[in-house]
């Protein structure tokens, strides 16, 4: 890789560059498709409000079917052609939606299995890209990688979900897969145009273990070691809450609070606007006060505005929503760059494809189960207050982090810690320890 001494990586590295224009396209995509699906069947198919929450729990659900085998298919094999095949199967899912639409074919059942699929392809993007930008980046560039990418993202989720209302209101819900389907084109493109090309993996090292046994030291990798168990414990809670609430949003701004599809779209995409605020102050608050005390920060004191949703109502009141959802966007971003840069300086390159299928397995494996749970407390309880039930794991999730390592360190560690052939051990520098008259976010 060429790498000059100026400028920031957009500027200076083409195949970065690519790779983010790329995933911050598909980004936008999904975010239309995030609004624009559940639209389709509140408005298109009059489907209940379980109906909803399954069609969000079949996003998620490939992560527990197939997330642990894709992870070590990932390390087995070249990132980037698993990528390309990812994004060309989710341009064609999301570009059959209309087509069926216009021959009088479109279902629930139909976008259950579209929804399913395009997971699926998903599970294998987001593995394979996890473990690839390593390889594109060089370690000092990765910190600054990965914010750019979380930060795009964020502003693309923005675009995308205001895009997705609007969309739905002046034209139709199902014309905005239309919109997916040409990002996921461009993202297939730009991949294409990316000149690095990563070594090939030798037959002798895909040969050296069984599926199940790469599949048992992905898992446990993430149990053995106290930092990643940590956070993907966080993170399993975490998400559950999330989608719990996230899973019906729609359906209760337009059922319970009465808004149109625009400015549902509107203010999703405005409470969204945190996640950018979150990817920019990331490194600047976690290198003045550390990534352990950054982390606490954004995961627990920002999450507790959540409880403010559950209140929206009609007119300035919309304004609850807006301000939660703003919070708890800042810190989810903010705590993802922190524990992407961490992750990847403190997992070996080699083992990158099974920490984030292992550490996914136990995050992403939730979030079906927090859709179904939001689609079922909607049901039998009503919309505001399945909304309070779900909104309120998302701070509880954060004392998981306060009474862990995390409270009493200043820094996560950056040092290596696993060996293939020996497994976890004990770090040879370890994190350094608060300093006296300085206390951490959650005292």
């Amino acid at each position: 890789m060429n790498r000059l001494t100026h400028g920031g990586l957009l500027r200076r590295h083409r195949d970065f560059r690519l790779l983010w224009c790329g995933e911050t396209t598909g980004k936008f995509g999904a975010s239309v498709t995030s609004v624009a699906m559940p639209l389709v069947a509140v408005t298109t198919l009059d489907a209940d409000t379980f109906t909803v929450g399954l069609l969000s729990a079949c996003a998620w659900l490939p992560w527990l079917i197939v997330g642990l085998p894709v992870g070590v298919w990932a390390d087995r094999f070249r990132r980037r052609p698993i990528m390309l095949a990812a994004a060309a199967a989710s341009f064609l899912l999301f570009a059959c939606v209309p087509v069926v639409t216009w021959l009088g074919g479109l279902s629930t059942g139909f976008l259950l299995v579209v929804t399913l699929l395009t997971g699926t392809a998903a599970v294998f993007f987001q593995t394979a890209y996890s473990a690839y930008l390593p390889s594109l980046l060089e370690p000092a560039d990765q910190a600054e990688g990965n914010a750019k990418l979380q930060g795009s993202a964020s502003a693309a989720q923005i675009v995308g979900r205001g895009s997705g209302g609007l969309i739905a209101q002046l034209a139709d819900a199902v014309n905005a897969m239309f919109a997916n389907a040409a990002t996921f084109l461009v993202s297939l493109l730009c991949l294409v145009a990316i000149r690095h090309r990563e070594p090939r993996v030798s037959g002798s090292v895909r040969r050296h273990t069984s599926m199940a046994s790469d599949v048992t030291a992905g898992l446990r990798l993430v149990a053995g070691d106290r930092w990643l168990r940590t956070l993907a414990l966080f993170g399993a809670v975490s998400n559950l809450g999330l989608m719990g609430y996230q899973s019906i949003l729609v359906v209760f701004l337009v059922r319970d609070v009465g808004l149109n599809s625009g400015t549902v779209g509107v203010l999703i995409a405005v409470a969204g606007a945190g996640g950018v605020v979150g990817a920019f102050l990331a490194r600047r608050v976690a290198g003045r006060v550390g990534t352990a005390r950054a982390t606490l920060l954004f995961e627990l004191v920002l999450a507790v505005p959540a409880l403010l949703i559950p209140l929206t109502t009609d007119g300035a009141g919309a304004l609850l929503y807006v301000t939660g959802g703003f919070c708890v966007s800042a810190g989810v971003v903010a705590g993802n760059v922190i524990k992407a840069g961490f992750q990847q300086s403190y997992c070996p390159p080699r083992l990158l494809g099974r920490l984030t299928a292992g550490t996914a397995f136990l995050n992403y494996g939730t979030l079906p189960v927090g859709a179904l749970l939001g689609g079922a407390l909607g049901s039998a309880f009503g919309l505001r207050e399945a909304m309070w039930i779900t909104t309120a794991g998302v701070p509880l999730a954060g004392l998981i982090l306060l009474f862990s390592p995390l409270r009493r360190t200043r820094d996560l560690p950056t040092v290596a810690l696993h060996d293939e052939r020996t497994g976890p051990r004990r770090p040879t520098a370890r994190p350094q320890p608060s300093q006296p008259g300085r206390t951490s976010p959650d005292s």
